[in-house]
This record gives structure tokens, C-alpha cells and sequence, in this order.
């Protein structure tokens, strides 16, 4: 079966592009305009991956994006970002917010089909369970909470994704380029000091004593570890 990807956006003569493109390359694309009703037809499709315009009719796409993650359907289902906007802040603010990936228009339909190509086979890989023990922790991917001794911390999307891919690789040491592949991405304007400033503030969240951490380890010189608890 193809992969099914749909198309939030209002401009009619970008949509139309995109359909062809991705049909073309072998995906089943569906063409939503954005409008009410649009979480619903989305949790009705179930689609493998959103692109989702930012300036639509009515709201904009943060919106449907926090509420996309807080549905039970779509909750997991990558979501690519279009939109005209290239301010640092907003990029910022959509991956924060769940969003997986940013493309700033105008942008190459073929980078675009290679990008969701490149979501669509990491979550093709991603066979692990819905959820994570490890020691003190608990990780359900499924709702995306994360528990600590029992008790529920709040964690940022990108703070969660991290955590999420040193849980299912324990004792395994990662360089900041491979942690910005396996969590970040496509999103190339982000830096390996990004995975120092997210790994510093999950310490914050997990460590006894941050300073001196037990389970997220730095391996000097190279990258970060996550120790499995005993």
C-alpha cells in the first residue's frame, strides 16, 4: 500500500503541485484546505505524514499542530511545516510545538518529496514498543508523558524526542551529528550546540545532580551516553 500524505494548504496552485509530485513518486496524496473540520478529516484519513501551511483560513497551523499531538490517532504522525514565514522565532516555535520538520517557501518540490521520503523511512524503522522502563523511568510514546519514579515531568517535544532515542538505545555512545540526524532531522539550521543546550536541560529534569550525572553521560571528545539504570 502507498504511503498516504496529506496536503493542508489553501493556496490552490501550490496544492495541486504538490499532488502531482507526490503521486508521482509513488505516494497516495489527499488535499485538505485547511478549514474547520480539518482535524476530524484528518483522524478519519490517518495519513503517514502532514505537510502542513502555516497561514491557513481559520487559525493557523500551530494550532492544529497542538492539536494534532494531542490526538489519540495522530499524535505520533510526522508533521512538515510549509509556510512563508522564515524567521528563526516561528521555525523555533513550530518544532517546539511538535512540528518535525520546516520548509520555507518557495522551496523545491523534489527536496520536498525527499524530505518526506526521509520521515517516512525513519518511521518505517521505529518498531520499537509503545512505551520505554528503564530503571526509575517511564517513557509512553503512545501519549508522549514521560514518568520519573512515578511521578509525570513536563518535558518540551524536542526534550521528549531525546530523551525518547537515548531510552531505546541504552549504553550505546552518539555523536552530536548522529543525535542531530536521529532527532532532528531535516532541520539544517539547527546546531550541534542545540544538542548540548536540550541535553543540558534534560539532565536538569532527570539528574540527581545535574552537574554530576548518572544516566545522560558525556563520552569527552565525542558525544553523549545514556547509561541504563541498574
Amino acid at each position: 500500500m502507498p504511503k498516504r500524505v496529506a496536503i493542508v494548504e489553501d493556496e490552490a496552485e501550490l496544492a495541486s503541485l504538490l499532488d502531482y509530485n507526490l503521486t508521482r513518486s509513488g505516494y497516495q496524496a489527499h488535499v485538505l484546505s485547511g478549514g474547520a473540520g480539518t482535524l476530524k478529516e484528518l483522524e478519519g484519513w490517518r495519513p503517514d505524514l502532514i505537510l502542513l501551511d502555516v497561514m491557513l483560513p481559520e487559525g493557523d497551523g500551530f494550532d492544529l499542530c497542538r492539536k494534532i499531538r494531542q490526538s489519540p490517532v495522530l499524535a505520533r504522525t510526522p508533521v512538515v511545516f510549509l509556510t512563508a514565514r522564515s524567521d528563526e522565532v516561528d521555525r523555533v516555535l513550530g518544532l517546539e510545538i511538535g512540528g518535525d520538520d520546516y520548509m520555507t517557501k518557495p522551496f523545491s518540490p523534489r527536496e520536498l518529496v525527499a524530505r518526506v521520503k526521509a520521515h517516512l523511512r525513519r518511521g518505517e524503522r521505529e518498531e520499537e514498543p509503545e512505551s520505554v522502563e528503564a530503571g526509575p523511568f517511564r517513557l509512553d510514546r503512545t501519549a508522549r508523558r514521560f514518568y520519573q519514579n512515578g511521578n509525570e515531568l513536563s518535558l518540551t517535544t524536542t526534550e521528549f524526542k531525546l530523551l525518547e532515542f537515548f531510552l531505546l538505545h541504552p549504553g550505546r555512545t552518539y555523536s552530536r551529528d548522529q543525535l542531530l540526524e536521529e532527532v532532528w532531522g531535516q532541520q539544517r539550521f539547527v546546531t550541534p550546540r542545540t544538542v548540548d543546550v536540550h541535553v543540558r536541560r534534560l539532565r536538569e529534569h532527570i539528574e540527581p545532580e545535574p552537574d554530576s550525572p548518572r544516566y545522560l553521560t558525556t563520552v569527552r571528545g565525542f558525544g553523549y551516553r545514556f547509561e541504563e539504570p541498574q
